[in-house]
């Protein structure tokens, strides 16, 4: 029996959990240690106006089959729903314009359904792609997608999409890291326009389902049914258990955890250390330096998501499922999502209560988060009635959601800084890491790395399916 602790409760962690105690149960003896007071990191749901809601993410990459795959693995396929609306708008120069379909995050195949977005002038740039030497190094999006249709095509249509992802800026953000099909096509020196218009071809050509899944009850749900799954395969899951420090005695591991005056070492075969940047770089940082520094260059974005619940009566009627909000326009707000437009099964659960939430925050342009929760709320509601041209009644309840921190910065040259922690980490044996620090930010991708760093471990243990 091998002992395996995981450190993090996030969708990472209980991941990570899942692949070990679902292939290797009765050979492993997992437990995953939290020191948050509930399991789910970012994913999670609160009470506003009598209604459990997300107030993280709210939805999840369908094309990439990971979160469906152990949705469907824990039994709960049968809450997996698809938005009733994704018909999302973008403001440019005042107006709200709808989001052109078959775009590469923002990156039109055919400048004419960006009409208005674009005015003429900019239009007719986007059309004529100035050639970009073949790619040999990393580049940002900015740099790479300005030169080559123009910087409106960055500021209108790019931005608003990095900036709903990423918290992040075009400008500084690698096209590696966040773009990797344009990446690898600009390394062969493939035009950007036949990669989009591929692209595009094939959304508009598709079967015209949704790209995203949510869940019934709200995605805040997942880490919770994840849990129990855990528990049920006989793994442990423990909350209230900040991890301080973790030491290797050669033949074993030792994590120490919990309350200063009360710490608890538990020694064990193998660690996964499935925490954010800056607590992996804490954690690691003493066994391998070089991985500490790497860690330490990954900045991060601090951003806030205000819930209103309006009432039904006397909100206005509401178009598609929200819209997006690039830097260039000058706001606070960087997007809204109409809730209980974009999910049935919430208006259908709340029919006298209408959810909209708003986001605010990117990265190095967070001085609006400073203000009192009651004073980002004012500005939030103030700027949602002046991007729709619509006026709201007063909420029965608001909810301020702060993420601090929240978000990794895939800043140019990102993956190279990755290299360096995998790297540095091979010469410490039954040691892993995952998260949305290396290689994905998106909900599929962090459950891939914690399966990845579950099956990496396990290959070190000697285990075998």
């Amino acid at each position: 029996m091998r002992r395996i602790v995981i450190v993090g409760g996030g969708i990472a962690g209980l991941s990570a959990a899942w692949e070990l105690v679902s292939r290797w149960r009765g050979d492993v003896d997992v437990t995953v240690l939290d020191g948050a007071d509930r399991v789910g990191g970012k994913l999670r749901r609160e009470v506003i106006g009598g209604r459990l809601v997300d107030v993280g993410a709210e939805s999840m990459l369908a094309t990439r089959p990971e979160a469906v795959d152990l949705i469907t693995e824990i039994g709960a396929a049968d809450l997996l729903v698809t938005p009733a609306t994704s018909s999302a708008s973008v403001l440019s120069r005042g107006r709200l314009h709808p989001l052109p379909r078959g775009t590469l995050m923002g990156i039109p195949g055919d400048a004419a359904d960006a009409r208005g977005i674009l005015d003429e002038a900019e239009e007719a740039r986007a059309r004529d792609e100035w050639p970009h030497p073949r790619l040999d190094s990393d580049v940002s999006v900015g740099d790479f997608v300005g030169a080559a249709l123009g910087p409106a095509v960055v500021d209108r249509l790019v931005e608003p999409l990095l900036g709903g992802v990423y918290a992040g800026h075009a400008a500084s953000l690698s096209l590696a890291a966040t773009m990797p099909t344009v990446y690898a096509a600009a390394s062969r020196a493939r035009p950007l326009l036949d990669l989009v218009a591929e692209h595009r071809q094939a959304v508009l050509s598709g079967t015209g389902a949704s790209p995203f899944v949510g869940i019934r009850g709200g995605v805040g749900h997942l880490p919770g049914l994840v849990e129990q799954a855990i528990r049920d395969a006989g793994g442990a899951v423990r909350s209230h258990q900040m991890v301080r420090a973790v030491e290797s005695t050669g033949s074993a591991w030792h994590v120490t955890s919990g309350p200063v005056p009360d710490a608890r070492v538990t020694e064990c075969d193998g660690v996964i250390l499935a925490t954010p940047a800056a607590a992996t770089r804490r954690l690691l940082g003493p066994l391998a330096p070089s991985a500490g520094e790497a860690l330490s260059e990954i900045e991060t974005a601090s951003v806030a998501l205000v819930t209103f619940a309006f009432p039904t009566t006397g909100t206005p009627e509401l178009s598609g499922s929200g819209f997006l909000v690039p830097p260039i326009e000058g706001l606070a707000i960087k997007a809204a999502t109409f809730s209980s437009q974009k999910w049935g099964w919430l208006a259908d659960a709340a029919r006298t209560v209408r959810y909209v939430r708003v986001s605010l925050g990117r990265h190095g342009d967070e001085a609006d988060l400073q203000q009192h929760d009651d004073d980002l709320a004012d500005l939030a509601l103030r700027e949602l009635g002046q991007v729709t041209g619509l006026s709201f009644p007063a909420p029965l309840d608001i909810h301020v959601q702060r993420w601090g921190g929240g978000l990794p910065q895939y800043a140019v040259g990102h993956l190279t800084r990755v290299a360096r922690i995998r790297a540095a980490m091979s010469a410490l044996p039954r040691l892993e890491v995952a998260g949305a620090a290396y290689t994905g930010v998106g909900i599929p991708a962090v459950i891939a790395s914690g399966r990845e760093a579950a099956r990496a471990l396990a290959t070190d243990l000697g285990l075998r399916d």
